[in-house]
């Protein structure tokens, strides 16, 4: 009667199950290693997010770069802003509208470091540029939340050369400190609050989310999961259901042999 499960249709079929169970796994675990990776950044995040601010030279130099340890950290600096130098961020979204970031280098006694001012909409045509609030004059001193250099691998932004005067895509220290032509300090900040107060500025930076802790990627890795019982019992079904097919074709291939040795 299992004679059928040899056969070439269900050869087929059973290498497909048994192909499936361990890609099904394999996929479950990756989504949980995505969840463990994604809490236990949220988790940073939260604890950066709610650490006092410190001074921003004492995470970060010149040259050297933000860890991802020290990502969103509050900080505390103290400049003047480097209007000549500032920049604009191209494609940046906020409000479910495409614009700019501002990007203003401050200057310290050690160097100068990236301040994200804030968001300002697009202009009226392609080619026009945002109206642009500028920062305070004289000496600033502000608080923000540090940041590391944006790459390609980190925010997949692919940069590119032919921009406008003035415009980049990227916020990252290394080549934008050739542009400004000083020595610059690793990373940037998006800047919170400073004092003197603008009369107008560029609208802030939304502080990051943290909360959800990669609960997507945890219902996921339970879904492949579930989906090796969907696998294991959608094949003894169809196993089952077979052997009920053959069972009923063999009762009716008797009664029907029965009733012709009855009539005869």
């Amino acid at each position: 009667m299992y004679r059928f499960l040899l056969t070439p249709r269900w050869l087929a079929l059973h290498v497909v199950v048994l192909l499936v169970i361990p890609a099904f796994v394999f996929l479950g675990r990756w989504q949980f290693g995505r969840y463990e990776l994604r809490s236990a950044a949220e988790d940073r995040n939260s604890t950066n997010l709610a650490a006092p601010p410190v001074p921003f030279d004492t995470l970060t130099s010149v040259g050297g770069a933000v860890p991802d340890s020290d990502k969103y950290r509050r900080i505390t600096a103290t400049g003047t802003y480097d209007t000549a130098h500032e920049l604009l961020v191209r494609r940046r979204t906020q409000n479910s509208q495409v614009g700019f970031y501002v990007l203003t280098p401050l200057k310290t006694p050690g160097g100068a470091v990236l301040v994200n001012r804030g968001w300002v909409k697009a202009g009226a045509t392609i080619d026009a540029l945002p109206d642009i609030p500028p920062p305070p004059g004289g000496e600033v001193t502000l608080t923000g939340r540090l940041r590391p250099a944006e790459t390609t691998e980190t925010t997949g932004i692919i940069d590119r050369k032919g921009l406008p005067a003035g415009q980049v895509l990227l916020i990252n220290d290394r080549p934008i400190g050739a542009i400004v032509g000083s020595p610059l300090f690793g990373g940037y900040v998006d800047l919170i609050e400073q004092q003197p107060i603008s009369e107008s500025a560029p609208e802030p930076v939304p502080a990051p989310e943290s909360a959800g802790g990669g609960g997507l990627n945890l219902a996921y890795g339970v879904q492949w999961w579930l989906f090796i019982g969907v696998a294991i019992g959608g094949w003894i079904l169809l196993i089952r259901r077979e052997l009920h097919d053959r069972r009923e074709s063999t009762d009716n291939g008797g009664a029907d042999e029965a009733a012709s040795h009855a009539v005869t």
